[in-house]
């Protein structure tokens, strides 16, 4: 099983949200917010896989709740995924 790559271009979380906005991984993002998946930072494998799930760059997805698990709204779906998992989904809020 390969490793996650750690983001490399995110920085510290304030109130629960991106600190700016530059992209940082999506376990940093307040529940109910709309965010758009800017980079997997995952293995080609895992990447190809949260693309069948809908999480692919470009989607805009809601973070519903972040407890053991991080589950999001995509496409009209709820999406579970782990914390180490969310942690490599490098996200920017969108703001309307």
């Amino acid at each position: 099983m390969r490793k996650l790559k750690k983001p490399t271009n995110s920085r510290p979380a304030e109130d629960g949200c991106c600190a700016s906005p530059e992209v940082c991984p999506l376990t940093r993002v307040k529940a109910g917010t709309v965010v758009c998946i800017k980079q997997l930072a995952t293995s080609p494998e895992m990447g190809d896989r949260l693309r069948e799930l809908g999480l692919g760059e470009a989607q805009k997805i809601k973070l519903l709740m972040q407890q053991d698990s991080v589950i999001c709204q995509v496409c009209n779906a709820r999406v579970a995924i782990s914390q180490e998992l969310a942690e490599a989904i490098l996200v920017e809020q969108v703001t309307s």
